[in-house]
């Protein structure tokens, strides 16, 4: 049996049922005015369509938690729009389409080991770990003394996805990227 959580006991990460679908608290703050009742301010993720939402709660109201099950899995490859991962432990096959893999489509690559999130065993996402370590097949050369623009320069990455990187970054370089906000962090 999944634990109820009352507003009032809410943390970042909790996440539970409402109205039928599963948030996930990605921000909160207890609110006590001078007037009037206590409340709970959140921002809430919907961990299925990805909507943000902000809501307040009375810190007495109870919503049932929500188990969300995170299974280590490897990338094996794709196959048109259907992409292959292999349970760790079992060695079974799950495929997967683009909308269930959303973001991480650009941050992983076949071999890596990504977390695959379900709830009710139905796939909601696939985390890719924190970093990763990505090659960079394309870039446009970085000029010596370019040092007015600070924004860089669009490199494309062995996954055939695009991100902005420093001027010195060049093609062969393997650079390391925060999955969390989709940036350049070093070259590796």
């Amino acid at each position: 049996m999944a634990e109820v959580y009352m507003a009032g006991d809410f943390r970042n990460g909790t996440t539970f049922e409402m109205e039928g679908n599963v948030f996930k608290v990605v921000e909160f703050q207890h609110v006590k005015p001078g007037k009037g009742a206590a409340f709970v301010r959140t921002k809430l993720k919907n961990v299925i369509t990805g909507a943000v939402l902000e809501k307040t709660f009375n810190p007495s109201e109870k919503y049932p938690g929500a188990e969300i099950e995170k299974r280590e899995m490897q990338y094996l490859y794709k196959d048109g729009d259907i992409y292959y991962f292999m349970d760790n432990e079992t060695y079974e096959q799950l495929p997967l389409n683009e909308d269930q893999l959303g973001d991480s489509l650009k941050f992983i690559k076949e071999n890596m080991n990504v977390k695959v999130l379900s709830y009710k065993g139905k796939v909601f996402s696939v985390e890719p770990p924190m970093f990763v370590e990505l090659q960079v097949t394309y870039t446009e050369p970085g000029f010596a003394g370019n040092t007015t623009t600070t924004s860089g320069k669009p490199a494309t990455l062995e996954n055939g996805y695009t991100i902005n990187v420093p001027l010195f970054v060049n093609i062969g370089d393997t650079i390391k990227i925060d999955t969390r906000t989709g940036e350049y962090m070093e070259r590796v």
